[in-house]
């Protein structure tokens, strides 16, 4: 529905903001002009007000609204009001919440929406692919985009994943699944905070956390304390944090999930045991890693091994 040149108003990377969302090195900030908004950087929670001046000003073709790193609930429906009185299309992604979506436990944006994008293999827990939901009146235009404007053939194997994904999905073991999901990711954010590191917007509500690490270890950067984590075999990923001093491939933060701990069937027990191992890693500072440190992860993953 956009052409290219068309502005779009979008959430900053270091705000939380996804990559596909108008960054300069993405195809979408090469077709668009984008401008963006962002957090405000005392609580580290979207700017609403700040975004409406922007919006009202700048008269956005589009706005998009969903994140990669951000811990909190989202208020879809301010930004429908935002985007309505301004007169833009409001795009949702919701590519990481789309599992607490369905399960109720976060707000949805479907009645706000012109339309609603997802990932199916994060918290819904489907196959890799994707999901376009849109208003009636868009259905004829996005299908002819998507076939034959950018995708051949079908791939039917992944059609058939993502039916019992959304299967899967309507269960009340789902619901419970994500609600746990919830539990765990304050647990081990409340653990770490605890060990004296810093959380952006002070906790969370949903799936993931964010650790700044420049108040407690400002010589570490997020790719150093990455890479000691992976040594030992914790996978986190570095991540722009708001009021990001470093660049995005060294980052000053990390962000931190609990969605495959919990498929595994851990609980908020061992998100206490996980805090304490990633500290223990992070204070050792040690690029070879820790052999014991491995022992006791190893042993957790095979405590609880996958479900499939």
């Amino acid at each position: 529905v956009l052409k290219p040149g068309d502005t779009l108003l979008t959430m900053r990377l270091d705000c939380g903001g996804p990559l596909s969302h108008g960054y300069a090195k993405n195809a979408s900030g090469m077709l668009f002009k984008v401008i963006h908004y962002g957090v405000d950087l005392t609580s580290d929670r979207i700017d609403y007000d700040e975004l409406e001046a922007v919006a009202m000003r700048e008269k956005p073709a589009m706005i998009t609204v969903g994140a990669s790193a951000y811990p909190r609930i989202i208020d879809f429906e301010r930004m429908g009001a935002i985007a309505k009185a301004c007169g833009a299309y409001l795009m949702a992604d919701i590519a990481h919440i789309a599992g607490l979506v369905a399960a109720g436990i976060h707000p949805s944006p479907v009645p706000y929406a012109d339309f609603v994008t997802t990932t199916t293999h994060k918290t819904l827990r489907g196959p890799r692919g994707g999901l376009v939901l849109c208003k009636e009146q868009y259905a004829k235009v996005l299908d002819s985009m998507v076939f034959p404007g950018i995708q051949g053939g079908p791939l039917m194997h992944v059609i058939a994943g993502k039916a019992v994904c959304f299967k899967e999905a309507l269960q009340p073991e789902f619901k419970q699944y994500q609600q746990q999901i919830i539990k765990n990711t304050a647990c081990l954010a409340e653990a770490m905070h605890k060990k004296g590191y810093a959380l952006v917007s002070g906790g969370t509500d949903n799936h993931l956390f964010l650790i700044d690490l420049r108040p407690s270890r400002p010589d570490l950067s997020g790719k150093q304390a990455q890479n000691l984590l992976e040594a030992n075999k914790i996978t986190v990923n570095r991540n722009t944090i708001p009021g990001e001093t470093r660049s995005p491939f060294e980052t000053s933060g990390l962000r931190i999930g609990t969605a495959a701990l919990t498929s595994r069937g851990m609980g908020c027990a061992e998100m206490e045991t996980i805090a304490d191992l990633m500290d223990q890693t992070l204070q050792e500072g040690k690029a070879e890693g820790n052999a014991a440190i491995r022992e006791q992860v190893k042993a957790l993953c095979e405590t609880y091994p996958l479900p499939y």
